[in-house]
């Protein structure tokens, strides 16, 4: 029963966002909305984190499975692919090394903060 009630909260969160994602003048996407919804019951205390955390622990464990039917549907495009894959090598290349340049800048000024805040430790 607890399982069915946490499925239930979080469905519910997800109706909502699709409903403020309909009724906002402007595009913006509703899987989003339901994380920042889920986000704000959390810090105000709407939700206790007991609440939802058998099925987020499930779904988390479970997050590859919800990536078969994106890269499934890939195979209808594969002519678009192999006509473009140079770019889009260059730009996965390209964005991967950000993504660790900028990783690593964060945790060195993380660092750097940290003791500066605490020069004894």
């Amino acid at each position: 029963m607890k399982i069915i009630k946490q499925i239930g909260i979080i469905m519910t969160i997800c109706w909502i966002s699709l409903v403020i994602e309909h009724v906002l003048p402007f595009a913006f996407p509703a899987s989003v909305i339901g994380m920042i919804l889920l986000l704000l019951c959390l810090l105000t205390g709407i939700l206790k984190l007991h609440h939802i955390r058998e099925k987020s622990d499930f779904l988390l464990s479970n997050m590859a499975f919800f990536f078969i039917p994106a890269g499934v549907s890939l195979i209808n495009y594969l002519d678009i692919l192999k006509d473009n894959l140079l770019p889009i090598l260059v730009i996965c290349v390209v964005s991967t090394v950000l993504t660790f340049a900028a990783a690593a800048l964060s945790i060195r000024l993380t660092v750097f903060l940290m003791n500066r805040r605490n020069p004894h430790e």
